[in-house]
């Protein structure tokens, strides 16, 4: 009850007649410079208007900060109504109207609005004391509030409900979108690290779940979940001589600071920490994609002194950007090349201790029972392998490749780490000092002499080559030759055909066939016996020359966990090969339509990973991917079935200026999109559809044409899918299946997003990023239209799907 009672008092609070406040009236303006740049609260403690931005003199915010300190701390920033919300700036010609309409405008200095509150109608705006800027109607009711719209930060008597959310700054002096994100959900609350700029949420670091509904910053300094829960316990002591408020920081602590009102000097004071969450954020966080609380390459440090995250990097390596560190390290040397030979290795890099460091994701090899000196020399020898760890315990080790992600230092690390430096040796030519020369007479004739005959010598090598190389060039220009595999300029293992043919024991175990070639099982001569697919290209067209040497350099430049890894090629005389990684469970072709059955839960898995490995090749590479061909034979599933695509020989790439290309029909039966049969450009959106197909075919377990259905509406699956979805009768979709029948809602929410993605109109259909937040949960999913024009198209390429 006195919870309760509390809560009321709180929004008692928040809704006080606002006819006692100063009131901005209709026609009232604020510019960035002039007189007028901003609104005060009565008592003077808080300011709404302008606020130039640290460090940049040309574009203001406009915001809410604490106006009786000295360091004017920003407590609220406006962003746009979108999806999802992304900062406003401003340059010194803009303008804030409350007009007479009632309306709140943002306009910049050509009277374009950028920003508005989406409130019509309002008789006055104010500013209160409590650092909530409101507009009111002329009853005093609120018709929008800032407390409604946080950005980092909240304040005492500041209540937050479900579906709201604080997202933190880049860094403390760009007020950009952040890396992380506190999510207020109907459970619980929720601390993520996001995707910048996209927002997409990675595994939560930090949460507290009970059931509830509003998050409270009661007037005593103390921050709850409802009644049930304490998040901080920092009550103050006098709430009256303290400024309070709670922000999620850059570095992705949630802390509560507090700041004294009356001080003898301001200027020495600042904001003290009363409490924050997580305890520990460096051992907190661990994220299967992402690179964690610091940046790839780095680590993080826990300073309970300062209750800092620190990052730091190994030796050797430096930041990219040092302002900007959440971007991560790089090395500050040439990585290894894959043509270096066992004993060059040797020469060239080392590896070093790092202590009580340790990268805990990232692996991609793992041995055991091994000893250490072995698994420091797999490491060493292996161009992949940028570190090497092993654990006393068990004889274990695990070769991981840059980037490394989630890096942390503790007490608590009990393995080995070690990192892959270059020597620091001294087998560079001597330097000799000049001040010998001239003290020796006789050196510095012999010295003369020898560098005037190697001038010579140098002159008659560059003028030979010179001439060599003009000959190369006319017979090379002779022959139909494809560039060498050393021109490619990746680091991919070059094998030889001798090699690759040994290894399939003459291309004897076929294991796959595709539209560019044929796929054979192997097994290489190296220390691990190692099991590989090799793909031969056949056809040796000049168009199947340049498509085998976009694949090597697409393929090259992509890592995901969800991609198929390609080790390496050969391009051997007129013999074109590819070099994959080997998946011991075979393509998802066989488990969805063969005897075997995944469970549920493995096929929702499966769609997850699907869906992020495209996104990945839509959004996320420096040259946007366009598979063209997706399809469950062309996607694979390890060991562990995690799902990963397969075969980019169809890939259409597009630079980045680019939206769409034309070109002929590529693909599937069954998986193309409309548009592969209307004269119209291609884009990114024919994976998404074929993606919808795949989805319903996870949900139902069959092939998205079966002929011999006894149900004539049943032989299309996307027709029948579409009909139970409007009928409201999911169950048919997985009748039998009694894992899925117990998860209706989430069979129901599949379905739903893959009619999305199977829309006529590739405009209606979302991108992949949307679509994987859909099938995350961190987006609604609306209903899908059910226009006539869906189930006609359908219809009208019912024949096309059944011939093409």
């Amino acid at each position: 009850m006195a919870a309760l009672l509390l809560l009321s008092s709180l929004l008692l609070l928040s809704s006080t007649p606002l006819q006692a406040q100063q009131n901005i009236t209709l026609n009232s303006s604020l510019a960035p410079q002039g007189p007028s740049t901003s609104w005060l609260s009565p008592s003077g403690d808080f300011s709404f208007g302008f606020r130039p931005i640290e460090g940049n003199n040309t574009f203001y915010l406009l915001a809410i900060w604490f106006n009786k300190i000295s360091e004017k701390t920003v407590a609220w920033y406006a962003k746009t109504t979108d999806p999802d919300p992304v900062l406003v700036q401003v340059s010194s010609g803009s303008r804030l109207l409350l007009n007479s309409n009632g309306a709140l405008s943002l306009q910049d200095s050509t009277g374009t609005e950028i920003w508005n509150p989406q409130v019509v109608g309002a008789s006055y705006a104010a500013m209160l004391d409590t650092g909530n800027f409101v507009l009111a109607a002329a009853d005093g009711s609120t018709q929008w509030e800032s407390f409604k719209h946080p950005a980092d930060t909240i304040l005492p008597t500041q209540v937050l409900t479900p579906g709201m959310a604080l997202r933190s700054r880049i860094i403390p002096t760009d007020y950009s979108n952040g890396r992380f994100l506190l999510d207020l959900q109907t459970i619980g609350v929720y601390l993520y690290t996001v995707a910048v700029p996209s927002g997409y949420k990675y595994d939560p670091y930090w949460s507290m779940a009970v059931n509830t509904t509003n998050l409270v910053f009661n007037p005593t300094g103390m921050i709850s979940i409802g009644n049930q829960s304490e998040i901080t316990s920092g009550v103050i002591r006098s709430i009256a001589d303290y400024y309070l408020r709670a922000t999620l920081d850059p570095d992705g602590v949630f802390r509560q600071y507090m700041y004294p009102k009356k001080a003898s000097n301001q200027s020495n004071q600042t904001w003290s920490v009363v409490d924050f969450k997580p305890p520990n954020i460096c051992e907190a966080q661990l994220t299967n994609i992402g690179s964690g609380i610091c940046g790839f390459n780095s680590y993080c440090i826990w300073d309970s002194s300062n209750n800092q995250s620190i990052c730091k990097c190994p030796d050797q390596y430096s930041f990219i950007d040092d302002e900007r560190k959440y971007i991560g390290y790089k090395p500050d040397f040439q990585p290894q090349s894959c043509d270096l030979d066992e004993a060059a290795v040797m020469t060239q890099f080392k590896l070093t201790l790092v202590s009580l460091v340790d990268w805990p994701l990232s692996d991609y090899e793992q041995y055991s029972p091994i000893t250490k000196d072995q698994c420091q020399k797999l490491c060493l020898t292996d161009c992949f392998c940028a570190l090497a760890v092993f654990h006393y315990e068990d004889n274990t080790c695990w070769k991981k490749k840059i980037p490394l992600s989630n890096g942390k230092m503790g007490d608590g690390v009990q393995r080995a780490v070690y990192i892959k430096v270059r020597k620091n040796n001294g087998t560079q030519s001597e330097i000799i000092d000049s001040n010998k020369w001239k003290k020796d007479k006789k050196n510095w004739i012999i010295g003369s002499s020898l560098f005037l005959g190697s001038s010579v010598l140098v002159n008659i090598l560059l003028i030979s080559i010179i001439f060599f190389g003009t000959y190369c060039t006319i017979t090379i220009k002779e022959l139909p030759s494809m560039q060498s595999s050393n021109n490619i300029g990746l680091p991919l293992k070059a094998f030889t055909y001798t090699e690759l043919e040994k290894a399939t024991g003459g291309f004897q175990k076929v294991i796959g066939t595709g539209a560019s070639g044929i796929v054979y099982k192997g097994q290489l001569q190296d220390d691990l016996s190692t099991h590989i697919a090799v793909k031969k290209i056949d056809k040796l067209g000049h168009e199947t020359e340049k498509e085998f040497t976009s694949e090597v350099q697409t393929i090259g430049r992509t890592h995901h966990k969800n991609l198929v890894r390609l080790l390496g090629f050969c391009n051997e005389g007129k013999e074109r090969l590819l070099v994959y990684e080997f998946m011991t469970n075979g393509s998802l072709n066989r488990f969805l339509f063969g005897d075997t059955k995944l469970q549920w839960n493995i096929r929702a898995q499966l769609t997850l990973g699907v869906a992020r490995g495209l996104l990945y090749l839509h959004d996320e590479c420096s040259t946007q991917i366009i598979h063209c061909d997706i399809k469950p034979q062309n996607i694979l599933l390890d060991d562990n079935f995690t799902s990963k695509i397969s075969d980019f020989g169809l890939a259409k790439l597009l630079r980045t200026n680019q939206t769409q290309t034309n070109t002929g029909i590529r693909g599937t039966r069954g998986y193309v999109a409309p548009e592969w049969f209307k004269n119209i450009g291609i884009t990114a959106k024919v994976d998404v559809y074929s993606f919808g197909v795949i989805l319903l075919e996870l949900v139902c377990c069959r092939r998205n044409v079966e002929l011999e259905a006894a149900e004539e509406d049943q032989k299309i699956l996307t027709d029948w899918a579409n009909d139970c979805y409007r009928c409201g009768r999911i169950d048919f979709l997985v009748e039998g299946d009694d894992e899925a029948i117990s998860d209706l809602k989430n069979v129901e929410r599949f379905v739903a997003v893959a009619l999305w993605c199977l829309q006529e109109d590739p405009t209606m259909r979302p991108t992949m990023l949307k679509v994987t937040q859909m099938l995350d949960e961190a987006a609604a999913v609306p209903s899908p239209p059910d226009s006539t024009s869906f189930v006609s198209t359908l219809a009208q390429h019912r024949s096309c799907i059944l011939s093409y």
